[in-house]
């Protein structure tokens, strides 16, 4: 390998220096012609023999091996054109010290800095050229072999996915074409001589009239990364149309690292079909609340929880405290930031929110000065049949919390809520609105006594959580079907998991009047709601199938707890805007503490008996508009037996 290396250097030392000589005598024709180079020959070769020698000194201090020629680049080029200039500027000194430049023309050395360093450089673009199989360097590939594709997108990923694919004959696609998906390059414009054929609306006719030149398009790649949401809803309508596959680009960092033949398109995601642009964030705010605070997040190996400790310590807080019931959850979320933030204090703690002394134990030992409640059971019909389990866990773990926080003094609590909480259905539904109820009773006193803060988030459903509808559906599709959907009037509101928890921590920061009051309740935007038979379709579509005939899709009837539309506010809930145009503000009438209290007590030791007929019978008292079947309250206006705090507002 020593030797190798050593013999390539000595290569490229001896091509520079024969390109070195061959400038001279190119420079000087250029200057005073052919007939007057013949006239001056042996200055010629005088002036020849003294540059080489003074090009052989400096080319090798200048290190031009370790220029790679393959990925020669503009820095390189630089450095390639600094080397032609110093060599002409010693070698204007060395004939101004000899000769003082008698009879010799002193515009040589302009011309030959612009004639050495365009031979040292374009030597190495040739080779690249030819590396690369540019247009008129390549050797022909075989087409019959090669996908026909064209991409989405005149981006930075276009021209690397394009160049990785002339390098090699055997590379598995020929991008026949791109798509402008900004409008911001004109139409003609080519990328690495592929041509940009047209806009988004205009794929059609440009499939079609690739198709009648014999040119049959395999994929529709999306090469623009922030390509999602409708633009990719209508490519997936248009390819399902045309009989071809949607995929997506792997990432830069892969792209650039991937060899030629092993780069592999990916599938388009059902992220990339419900996402939604990029909602405004005080990032500014956000780190005023967590940097350099010491933050505790439950349920740290949750989907949510793992999410928000990653997000949270990129906001560099003195220490962060991970506390999970499963050890597996909590083993691989402390492991990953223990690869991603070293330096960041952190204890990985297993602490179940049902024991009250551990968790005093630690809020003591750790005195957080912020806390993200994210610990929850949240499989809606599992819990049908165990409510025992949805109290402790929902119901007496978020009381623990939130009485550690007050008694702890801590500056912040957020609660994650749920949409099922709102009117509910199910068990789930239930003890997560009387955990909202508890942290806004804890909120109002708190605000009056100048206590600790309570802050709850209600959001939907996550994409690509444990349990959730997109991995179940991925499985079926994995397994060859069937697709399972409840009812095919069913709906959802969904967001990503990113989104989600970038939304948790905005809302922490939010200093609105209603939840300065006391009691809000923020209320992530969800968007529209997404039909889940809908949703199904579009995963078979994406995995290159087509429903009802490579894949079924059965509808089973819907699951104990479940409801056909879920609703994000009560209809007595004062709804009003925040100063976050994707957060919006509610306040349900909260109950007075002390008949929480006594009410909470009830329910929890029906709980710890394990008498689940008894704790429903008395999550229905207390919350006279819970109900076990979607059907009856879908419309219906919720009432409740507390005795409420006046409304100031409204």
């Amino acid at each position: 390998m020593a030797i190798s290396h050593r013999f390539r250097n000595a290569a490229i030392l001896a091509i520079d220096i024969s390109l070195a000589a061959l400038s001279v005598p190119i420079s000087l024709a250029l200057r005073v012609g052919f007939d007057g180079l013949m006239e001056r020959f042996d200055l010629t070769v005088l002036a020849t023999g003294i540059f080489i020698g003074i090009a052989t000194v400096t080319i090798f201090f200048s290190r031009h091996g370790r220029i790679a020629w393959r990925w020669v680049s503009v820095d390189d080029a630089i450095l390639l054109a600094r080397t032609a200039a110093l060599i002409n500027l010693i070698f204007l000194a060395v004939l101004f010290l000899t000769t003082r430049l008698d009879g010799f023309p002193r515009s040589f050395i302009g011309i030959n800095i612009l004639c050495l360093g365009g031979l040292f450089i374009g030597s190495r673009l040739v080779f690249r050229l030819w590396h690369e199989r540019q247009p008129g360097f390549a050797k022909g590939a075989p087409k019959d072999q090669q996908l026909n594709v064209l991409l989405i997108g005149a981006t930075d990923e276009a021209e690397a996915f394009i160049r990785k694919m002339s390098r090699v004959d055997a590379a598995p696609y020929h991008v026949s074409g791109l798509i402008n998906a900004d409008n911001e390059r004109p139409v003609g414009s080519r990328i690495r001589g592929v041509k940009i054929l047209g806009g988004l609306n205009e794929i059609g006719p440009i499939l079609r009239r690739l198709r009648g030149r014999g040119a049959h398009i395999g994929h529709l790649i999306l090469s623009d990364p922030s390509l999602k949401g409708e633009p990719v809803k209508k490519l997936l309508e248009l390819t399902e149309e045309e009989g071809i596959r949607l995929s997506r680009l792997p990432e830069m960092s892969q792209l650039q690292n991937a060899d030629s033949n092993r780069i592999t398109v990916q599938p388009v995601n059902v992220e990339d079909l419900l996402s939604r642009p990029q909602a405004r964030l005080d990032r500014s705010a956000m780190a005023a609340l967590l940097t350099g605070k010491r933050v505790l997040i439950t349920g740290a190996g949750g989907s949510i929880g793992s999410e928000l400790v990653r997000q949270i310590a990129a906001f560099t807080p003195s220490q962060l405290t991970l506390v999970d019931a499963s050890e597996y959850n909590l083993f691989e979320i402390d492991g990953e930031m223990a690869r991603r933030f070293p330096a960041i204090e952190r204890q990985a703690l297993l602490v179940n929110v049902r024991d009250r002394k551990s968790l005093f134990e630690t809020f003591d030992r750790e005195k957080p000065e912020i806390v993200f409640h994210a610990a929850a059971l949240k499989h809606v019909p599992l819990l049908e049949s165990q409510p025992s389990e949805a109290v402790l866990t929902n119901v007496m773990g978020t009381r623990n919390v939130a009485d550690a926080c007050t008694a702890h003094h801590v500056q912040m609590m957020v609660m994650i809520s749920t949409d099922k909480a709102v009117q509910p259905v199910s068990v789930m539904g239930a003890s997560k609105r009387i955990a909202e109820t508890y942290c806004q009773a804890q909120d109002i006193r708190g605000r009056e006594q100048g206590g600790t803060r309570f802050v709850t988030v209600r959001f939907g459903n996550v994409l690509g959580s444990a349990g959730s509808v997109v991995p179940l559906f991925q499985r079926q599709l994995e397994q060859g079907g069937p697709l399972t959907v409840t009812d095919p009037r069913m709906t959802r509101y969904f967001m990503t998991i990113r989104e989600a928890v970038e939304l948790v921590l905005q809302a922490s920061t939010l200093r609105d009047t209603m939840l300065e009051e006391g009691g809000g309740i923020a209320v992530l935007d969800m968007g529209e709601p997404v039909n889940i038979l809908d949703m199904a379709r579009q995963m078979i579509r994406l995995a290159g199938l087509q429903p009802d005939k490579d894949i079924e899709i059965e509808i089973t009837g819907l699951r104990p707890g479940e409801r056909l539309y879920e609703i994000l506010f009560q209809h007595q809930e004062a709804l009003v805007n925040s100063s976050h145009e994707a957060i919006m503000l509610a306040r349900p009438r909260v109950p007075e503490e002390a008949f929480v209290g006594k009410m909470l007590d009830s329910l929890i030791e029906a709980a710890l008996k394990s008498d689940h007929q008894h704790t429903r019978e008395l999550l229905e008292r207390i919350l006279p508009d819970f109900a076990t079947r979607a059907d009856r309250l879908e419309n219906q206006e919720a009432s409740s037996a507390f005795p409420m705090h006046d409304d100031p507002s409204a």
